[in-house]
């Protein structure tokens, strides 16, 4: 099946790249991505109710960050690192070490 929704890569802009990971639910869900590679969004660790998390993974796939794929009733969300580390080098890895080393205020 196609992916969902998501921009093309010469769409992809900073700004919304920023705000996206500004979260602390967000930049965890990129951080388990991140450790474990392409999730099912039903196995995401976050303290938060489901229709919430369905909005963090809009505004992270719509900022280009995640690209999230339908297989039956499942959707599987992975990140698109390579198309990230295109576009502002090094960007990524920058957040998740710095997101990785502070206390985490989500449970999860």
């Amino acid at each position: 099946m196609p992916n969902i929704d998501e921009p093309d890569l010469a769409d992809i802009q900073l700004g919304p790249v920023l705000h996206a990971l500004s979260d602390p639910t967000r930049l965890a869900v990129v951080l388990q991505i991140q450790a474990d590679g392409e999730r099912c969004c039903g196995a995401l660790a976050v303290d938060v109710a489901k229709s919430t998390l369905s909005q963090h993974l809009r505004v992270l796939r719509e900022a280009g960050i995640t690209r999230t794929r339908a297989c039956g009733n499942q959707r599987w969300v992975s990140l698109r690192r390579d198309d990230l580390e295109t576009l502002f080098p090094g960007l990524l890895d920058v957040v998740l070490r710095a997101a990785d080393r502070r206390p985490s205020r989500v449970p999860g």
